[in-house]
């Protein structure tokens, strides 16, 4: 009986019985698997007759291990921790990953992608800075270097997208904090610093209509990346015009939502779901902080383990193919609500 042909890596993988992270780290370096590891590998390549295209790409275009992942604000403790999620899957791999952080700066972040040229890496992961970002810049980089993008969506630039669904994330709380008390108002930057707010806000409209409640939605002003004290002085100036008509409150992110506490203490403001308090607060991305704020967060958290491995998987198999994949594909993961005790 003869083995059915093995088309990819991945496909190699699924037979060989190992992880896909594992027989491309076999493949960019042989001795940096375990010789059992590495001799369960060579039996399935003698069985299945696989020649994975990345021998030629390494011996044709000279492939570096380098990989590029580059984040809009690695002070942003979220962006840390997928950044973080997404190096080990890379060192994993058998790549050697560099991280960058555009700091909120479309300049800065075109500056990135110029250096990174100059490491002609084997592919870049990008979460983009999004309204701010240069995007024909972005567009050119993506046709010369294999890039997946993560986290922030341009449409039709790189060879795939993974992120979340942020209308999982707004249905979730939206819900949740209308079943158990009054409809929410939706808190948010006037201009907000990532294009995933305006879906969030977008989702929170549609939602309310569903359910048959009237939006209603609180802007803020305020530029950049420091979410808590923007949020914190927009919640003050809110508070002090004594238009609160709801005791529910949906923050667009969970930055906001730490300044937005941060302001309701400063006022006497007792934020929680026990009697003796009279507001309730929500928000979205389950932050690596929230679980320590006063009280701590109820949000709706991030899927970091899915979509810090599929991007790494898309990366793994644009780099496989020659640097281009057959369309560009999207892959987006639901949020997962959790409960604390702000709401």
């Amino acid at each position: 009986m003869v083995n059915p042909r093995i088309k990819n890596m991945e496909e190699f993988a699924a037979v060989s019985g190992l992880s896909r992270p594992t027989v491309s780290k076999y493949f960019n370096d042989p001795a940096s698997v375990r010789p059992s590891t590495r001799q369960r590998i060579e039996q399935a390549l003698d069985e299945y007759d696989y020649h994975p295209n990345i021998y030629a790409m390494n011996q044709n275009r000279k492939l570096t291990k380098n990989i590029g992942i580059v984040v809009p604000y690695l002070a942003d403790p979220f962006f840390a921790e997928i950044a973080r999620n997404i190096e080990e899957r890379c060192i994993a791999a058998g790549f050697r990953p560099t991280m960058f952080s555009s700091y909120g700066d479309p300049a800065q972040e075109i500056e990135i992608l110029h250096l990174l040229r100059s490491l002609k890496p084997a592919g870049v992961l990008l979460a983009p800075l999004g309204r701010s970002s240069d995007k024909l810049e972005i567009e050119k980089f993506c046709k010369d270097v294999p890039t997946v993008l993560f986290d922030s969506n341009l449409e039709g630039i790189g060879a795939a997208f993974v992120g979340s669904d942020n209308y999982s994330f707004v249905n979730q709380t939206v819900e949740y904090l209308t079943r158990v008390g009054e409809p929410p108002l939706f808190f948010e930057m006037r201009t907000p610093a990532n294009p995933n707010a305006n879906k969030r806000r977008n989702a929170y409209i549609e939602v309310m209509e569903r359910l048959g409640h009237e939006p209603k939605i609180v802007k803020i002003d305020g530029e950049g990346w420091a979410f808590e004290e923007i949020g914190k002085r927009g919640a003050l100036a809110f508070l002090a015009e004594g238009k609160l008509t709801t005791d529910a409150i949906l923050c667009s992110n969970d930055r906001l939502a730490i300044g937005f506490l941060a302001a309701a203490y400063e006022l006497g403001i007792r934020v929680g779901r026990t009697p003796d308090c009279s507001l309730r607060l929500a928000s979205n991305d389950d932050h690596p902080f929230a679980r320590f704020t006063c009280p701590s967060l109820t949000t709706a958290a991030h899927d970091y383990e899915s979509v810090s491995s599929v991007s790494v998987e898309k990366m793994l198999q644009l780099i496989e193919s020659g640097g281009k994949l057959p369309s560009r594909d999207e892959q987006l993961f639901a949020a997962r609500l959790v409960l604390r005790n702000s709401a």
